[in-house]
């Protein structure tokens, strides 16, 4: 997998307690439009904190562009901020 870090825009649903779950996130590709990717599979979510910042990181499986991909993502709570991690 390679380190992207790479800011997206996301829809999520939130539980009770405020724990987010990833639906669908839009990404915007180096020279073309936005692409909109749909979450299929969260296989894992855990806890880190780096830098003093906590961050819930979800590993996830879709189709992207007619393949299918493992991916993760990292939610920083402090900023509510969405990245793509690795791909």
């Amino acid at each position: 997998m390679k380190v992207y870090m790479k800011p997206v825009k996301m829809v999520a649903w939130f539980t009770e307690n405020g724990v987010p779950t990833p639906v669908r996130f839009q990404m915007k590709e180096d020279d073309k439009e936005f692409l909109t990717i749909k979450v299929g599979n969260i296989s894992e979510r855990k806890e880190e904190k780096l830098a003093g910042n906590r961050m819930l990181i979800y590993r996830c499986q879709s189709e992207i562009e007619g393949t299918e991909k493992v991916y993760e993502l990292k939610y920083e709570i402090g900023t509510c901020k969405w990245y793509l991690y690795k791909i």
